[in-house]
């Protein structure tokens, strides 16, 4: 017996579906579908797409070494916002027209 107290050769009754269910509208023609289906048809496209997503789905070398990109991503801002804050001061002392660079 089954869970439901019914032999398992005895199918349930059948469902009515109301008719969006059983005929659903066809989907959309939207740019990206067009050029889904485009890519789907030649297959040096499809090979293309599929080689992208393998490369996309690997393992990034900063996944494996946080510590080594954390050290490396601060110490290139803390430049770039040295650089940025004495290019300020430069131009403003430009402008200014004092020289004291």
């Amino acid at each position: 017996m089954t869970p439901d107290q019914r032999p398992a050769h005895e199918h349930r009754d059948p469902v009515d579906l109301p008719d969006w269910m059983r005929q659903p509208t066809p989907a959309r023609r939207t740019p990206a579908r067009l050029l889904d289906g485009l890519v789907e048809r030649h297959p040096r496209l499809d090979a293309a797409r599929r080689a992208w997503w393998r490369w996309r789905d690997r393992t990034r070398w900063g996944d494996s070494h946080p510590h080594v990109v954390a050290v490396v991503s601060f110490v290139v801002a803390a430049v770039l916002g040295t650089a940025a804050v004495f290019g300020a001061y430069y131009l403003f002392a430009l402008a200014m027209g004092d020289h004291y660079y």
